[in-house]
């Protein structure tokens, strides 16, 4: 019997020590987490997460007017390979971009916050200019690199130092004089003191601002900051830190997910009525999770574009099983998932298993039903708008409390309606029910 009471004892204390740390948890460590739920007001902190920027910063890395946080905007550019993302994860402190010895990894155009140094400052990402890649997307790739330049502060310029010195350095040279932009000459990949004799290979650049880094190692990268602070644009005079308490507040993120090819990065499109996402018929073009600020009738959204997710046994590369991880976190830190299927299609049994992972985050989400435009029948629309629906419900029947949008990225059918729909989200959710209504 002694052992008996001993293990009901140990049982016992076990429990309430897991009671205890559950308690704190819940009281002391719940206000510096996102909300879960759509409706959720952004809690007041003593300091902001670092992976979770406000509005105001959201919207300048959209091109938007910079507010006092950021001092300007910083754009990388060079040609594949030559460790661009890696240094946008160094400066932005964390691993955003993917990391590959692939050349052409990167696409889209990335945005991050970067606070390490005296001024804080917004840096881009962008794909590499004039190397490898998928020939198709080169031109659009450009574009977005182009664009970067035009609205930047400060650029870049990223070299590879064991690489040495290539025609497309010079040519990517030339075109930055052209810019009329501060340009920074950043040598990379200077693991070693032994290897800052190769800088004398990028001398007949003549760039009058050169830093040696290593952005895998860290080296040089405080000489680089203090770099970059010095040629950002001055402080206009008078210009104080605003108290403005809704420039403070986190926008809703979106998380726009699904298979390859369902029309993802159309529909952000679409929304924008621009060009911001590439977007093209070669499965997996979008690779990063995209982080893309909106603004509609004063209210704040965070587009979160993301990989297409296959099913892991059809995982090809590295790259792949790295953007559907990316994909995956992005759906545990959105506040909404808009979960896009191809109605062509029809939802698939890797449908399910998204809208299965939506279901295991406890993430209020809506299912858009795309490509609409070539399937939609010359006559009796209404009733196979109807049938779309009645089957959906019927597959994803476990996702029943999401609304069902059927629309077309391509013609900008309904697309529009999905705001409307994210605000009715947050007004049934905003509502209290009574303890009488749950007894029942």
């Amino acid at each position: 019997m002694g052992d008996v009471a001993d293990n009901v004892a140990a049982v016992a204390v076990c429990r309430r020590r897991r009671r205890i740390v559950h308690v704190y948890l819940r009281l002391h460590l719940r206000h510096g987490w996102r909300p879960t739920t759509a409706c959720a007001r952004p809690c007041k902190r003593e300091s902001q997460l670092t992976g979770c920027p406000s509005s105001s910063q959201v919207m300048a890395m959209n091109g938007g007017r910079l507010k006092e946080e950021f001092a300007g905007r910083v754009a990388i550019i060079g040609r594949p390979n030559v460790g661009k993302s890696a240094l946008f994860n160094r400066l932005a402190g964390r691993n955003i971009a993917i990391v590959h010895d692939q050349p052409g990894i990167t696409r889209d155009r990335l945005a991050a916050p970067c606070t390490r140094g005296a001024r804080s400052f917004l840096i881009w990402d962008t794909g590499g200019i004039g190397g490898a890649g998928e020939t198709e997307l080169t031109p659009q790739v450009r574009a977005a690199a182009d664009a970067a330049m035009r609205e930047s502060d400060v650029i870049l310029f990223t070299v590879d130092a064991q690489a040495g010195f290539g025609p497309v350095d010079q040519e990517l040279a030339t075109m930055l004089r052209k810019s009329r932009r501060p340009v920074v000459l950043v040598i990379n990949k200077v693991d070693d003191p032994k290897h800052e004799s190769l800088e004398a290979d990028f001398a007949r650049l003549n760039f009058a601002d050169t830093v040696l880094i290593s952005a895998v190692h860290g080296r040089g990268i405080s000489m680089l900051l203090e770099t970059i602070e010095r040629l950002l644009p001055e402080a206009a005079a008078g210009e104080q830190p605003g108290d403005d308490e809704r420039a403070l507040e986190k926008p809703l993120a979106l998380a726009i997910i699904g298979r390859p090819n369902a029309g993802k990065s159309s529909l952000i499109n679409s929304v924008f009525h621009d060009q911001r996402t590439i977007v093209n018929d070669i499965p997996g073009t979008t690779r990063d999770a995209v982080d893309i600020a909106y603004e509609r009738d004063g209210e704040k959204f965070l587009l979160i574009d993301t990989a297409g997710m296959r099913a892991r046994s059809k995982h090809s590369t590295s790259v792949e099983v790295f953007s559907v991880m990316r994909a995956e976190r992005t759906i545990r830190r959105a506040d909404l998932c808009v979960l896009v299927i191809d109605v062509t299609s029809g939802v698939t049994s890797q449908d399910k298993k998204i809208a299965g992972l939506i279901q295991e985050a406890r993430k209020p989400s809506v299912v858009i039903l795309n490509k609409w435009d070539l399937v939609k029948p010359p006559r009796g629309a209404k009733t196979a708008i109807q049938t779309l629906v009645a089957d959906t419900r019927e597959r994803l029947f476990f996702l029943d409390y999401a609304p069902i949008l059927i629309t077309s990225a391509a013609t900008g059918e309904n697309v529009m309606q999905l705001f409307q729909t994210i605000s009715e989200i947050r007004r049934s959710s905003a509502v209290r029910i009574g303890t009488g209504l749950l007894n029942r």
